[in-house]
């Protein structure tokens, strides 16, 4: 077979990267006796994806190496910190996922091409929020 003949579909290219760290929190606003208004922690996976109509050489959306800096600051303001004493709002993963969506669309993406889509946090294997920011 000539695999050059294959004719490449148009359409939009998306990635997405997963970062991990580990933090407590509690959620006040909640009554004193659901379990979640005590301190607790989790393994907390954040997932970003990104969208582009066209590819950047040598045929990327973005290197994923580029989203280093959120990794960092992931790794320097939330991993291994109580959230509810660091993040000025109650933390929830919905609001992680917002609150991080704005730290990445501030501080990131104006220096990586793409454009960022979403922004999902994962509190534990099977439940999850995602924050899906407008489009442009």
């Amino acid at each position: 077979m000539d695999l050059s003949s294959v004719a490449m579909p148009t359409g939009t290219f998306t990635i997405g990267k997963r970062f991990r760290f580990e933090a407590g929190h509690r959620l006040p606003g909640l009554p004193p006796e659901h379990k979640c208004s005590r301190q607790h922690g989790h393994s907390y996976e954040v997932e970003v994806v990104l969208t582009a109509p066209d590819l950047e050489e040598p045929g990327f959306v973005t290197d994923f190496g580029a989203l280093g800096p959120f990794k960092a600051f992931l790794d320097a303001e939330l991993d291994h910190r109580n959230l509810h004493e660091v993040l000025p709002f109650e933390p929830t993963s919905e609001r992680l996922a917002q609150f991080l969506a704005g730290w990445f669309m501030q501080n990131l993406q104006p220096k990586i091409p793409g454009r960022l889509v979403a922004v999902a946090v994962s509190e534990t294997p099977s439940s999850w929020a995602r924050f899906e920011v407008e489009g442009k």
